[in-house]
């Protein structure tokens, strides 16, 4: 982006941060990847603007946005994103119209990723429906942490003498964990877009 088209980016942002506070939901995923999740804009936004940009999330499922909003946005990471600080943008069925259509136009270093059953025409789609997605995305909201949310067995449950039996299981059947201890609530969007951040950090190429 050339210097001109920077600073109006920044200053469009910075007018609508000083119209109402931002109140971004952020998290540190770790290796230089941050966690940013709008929920209303343009009372949400993410941080200003950065002097050295770096790879984040920016999540906009069940997002809400007017069409000038939107574009403040998409400005925001236009300023942001380039192959080596690559930004992921998740989006649902439930993200605001005026973000889809914002997002659809994104410039180099943006990855969207969506659920297939929302059929968005994203970059990624991820194997997910509806219900767990929206699930997931509640679990962070309500106190989770988000390393629960990203892996898929936390605390495998041990499977020892005791249990095998009380099933009356032999030895030679025991099975790799024990049926009856619930699949951890994984936020499948969430772990995708960290598992391509940090593929990209593996070829050196964020």
């Amino acid at each position: 982006m050339s210097p001109p088209a920077r600073l109006l980016a920044t200053a469009a942002l910075a007018a609508c941060a000083c119209a109402a506070p931002a109140a971004t939901l952020v998290r540190d995923l770790g290796q230089g990847l941050a966690y940013y999740r709008v929920h209303e804009l343009p009372e949400d936004l993410p941080t200003p603007v950065a002097a050295h940009p770096a790879p984040c999330i920016v999540d906009l499922r069940f997002a809400k946005a007017d069409d000038p909003s939107a574009l403040v946005l998409r400005a925001w990471i236009k300023v942001n994103a380039s192959p080596r600080t690559p930004i992921f943008v998740l989006e649902n069925a439930g993200t605001s119209p005026a973000l889809l259509a914002s997002m659809s136009r994104a410039s180099a270093g943006v990855i969207v990723l969506a659920p297939e059953s929302a059929k968005l025409g994203t970059d990624v789609t991820v194997r997910v429906g509806p219900e767990a997605d929206r699930s997931s995305y509640d679990a962070l909201e309500k106190g989770a942490s988000v390393d629960s949310l990203l892996l898929d067995y936390p605390d495998k449950p041990r499977v020892d003498e005791a249990y095998l039996e009380k099933e009356h299981i032999p030895d030679s059947d025991s099975p790799d964990a024990a049926p009856d201890k619930p699949r951890p609530l994984v936020d499948s969007m969430l772990q995708r877009a960290v598992q391509l951040h940090r593929g990209l950090v593996a070829l050196k190429r964020a």
